[in-house]
């Protein structure tokens, strides 16, 4: 579960302009956040199910936006796939 601090922490990173929290930047960055915690929820709950689903969900989405970005801006794609450390 993403604490409100965290979250605070990570749409301060990755905000494009003061009280930003719906940029795609922001949004995608969270969302890899919700990711990471529930990957390591899976390793230690193999046969939770539904967290998986969820997960596989989440992924989707966040690919999603990065196709949409990349679609629009590719400096704003590349910068955010840098900064997260996606596609290595």
């Amino acid at each position: 579960m993403l604490t409100k601090d965290k979250k605070t922490v990570v749409i301060s990173k990755f905000a494009t302009h003061e009280g930003d929290t719906g940029s795609p930047e922001v949004q995608i960055a969270i969302l890899t956040e919700r990711i990471t915690e529930l990957t390591e929820h899976l390793k230690l709950h193999r046969k939770d199910h539904a967290s998986r689903r969820g997960l596989l969900k989440m992924v989707g989405n966040r690919s999603a936006m990065l196709k949409y970005i990349s679609k629009t801006n590719v400096k704003r794609y590349r910068e955010i796939i840098s900064r997260l450390g996606l596609r290595k």
